[in-house]
């Protein structure tokens, strides 16, 4: 059986004590007198078993053992007290620091961020471009929406959203370089959003393995990847989630009917002791609520163009519109 821990109010003398350094201030601070903070802290030595100051006139002085014992306790109050913070602020009042897939943010949770502020007004929104895994342990950052395999330990997780991959294309770079079937892809410039193991996977399914790819750009991440093909600079592997406002805008077009599964899914992610914070709570039923409302006012035509899979496609394009 695991040991009794001491006293409350003991440990909370003592906390007190080594942080002011001074039985006067400790006592002020706790409201009681300074004969009673003296009493707490020889109790909680003589159930030790171990002496925890040094006095030295008005002034007192952690001993190794009080040095040892401190930054647990410390820990163990700052914990409780941000516990209770969360729990009585007002649910849809105050600050959320949130870590987001940059090509998510930028592209799908931005333009609804109105729909956000129309619900919660009085929630302040900072939002952080990250998928940084650090993140998720960052005590100035709330929640994360991050996109990998779900491995992250010791944190609160839900899955959000798979996806899954085509090319897409800007309208004015397919209609002066037709893309009929996928060796046309050879004319054009690969962009890059990773270190190109999703444009192999997709050429895998394609049977394109063999063609021949000449110019290509690594940009670093799907976001500016996706940037790039709307500026017309070649063709990037667009998503189901964050390219889906482009095509519907017209931005973008999808030459091809193929998809494949990506190999990661979008997770919303935070801290423990986050999950049960009323302002985080209503971030993620906000996040839920805008996704399903998006699945269901996806254009058909594109999400049935974008959204099957096939092992041998007809890869055949007229003007912007995919025929099968």
């Amino acid at each position: 059986m695991a040991k009794r821990l001491p006293p409350l109010n003991p440990l909370r003398a003592f906390e007190a004590t080594a942080r002011h350094a001074s039985l006067t201030k400790a006592a002020a601070e706790l409201n009681v007198t300074h004969g009673a903070i003296s009493h707490q802290i020889k109790a909680l030595e003589q159930s030790l078993g171990v002496k925890l100051f040094e006095r030295a006139g008005q002034r007192v002085k952690l001993t190794p053992h009080g040095a040892e014992l401190l930054p647990a306790v410390s820990t163990a109050f700052d914990g409780i007290a941000a516990a209770t913070q969360r729990m009585t602020r007002p649910a849809s009042t105050g600050a959320l620091s949130v870590s987001c897939v940059p090509a998510l943010l930028l592209l799908w949770m931005i333009p609804r961020l109105g729909s956000f502020t129309s619900q919660y007004p009085d929630i302040r929104l900072t939002l952080i471009p990250s998928n940084d895994a650090k993140d998720i342990r960052a005590p100035h950052i709330d929640i994360c929406v991050h996109y990998g395999d779900g491995s992250w330990t010791d944190c609160w997780m839900r899955k959000w959203s798979g996806l899954e991959l085509f090319p897409v294309v800007s309208p004015t770079l397919i209609n002066n370089r037709p893309i009929r079937t996928v060796r046309d892809l050879a004319d054009h410039v690969f962009l890059h959003g990773d270190d190109g193991r999703e444009w192999h996977t997709w050429l895998a399914a394609a049977d394109a393995l063999d063609l021949e790819r000449g110019r290509r750009h690594h940009l670093g991440d799907a976001r500016m990847a996706t940037e790039a093909a709307v500026h017309g600079h070649g063709v990037a592997l667009g998503d189901t989630v964050t390219a889906s406002g482009l095509l519907a805008r017209g931005l973008l077009v999808a030459p091809f009917s193929l998809s494949v599964p990506a190999v990661d899914d979008f997770y919303v992610v935070c801290r423990n002791e986050m999950r049960s914070a009323p302002i985080v709570q209503l971030f993620i039923d906000w996040l839920f609520a805008e996704k399903e409302q998006a699945d269901r006012r996806a254009d058909a035509p594109v999400a049935g163009r974008i959204g099957t899979r096939r092992k041998r496609p007809a890869l055949k394009v007229v003007g912007a519109k995919t025929v099968s």
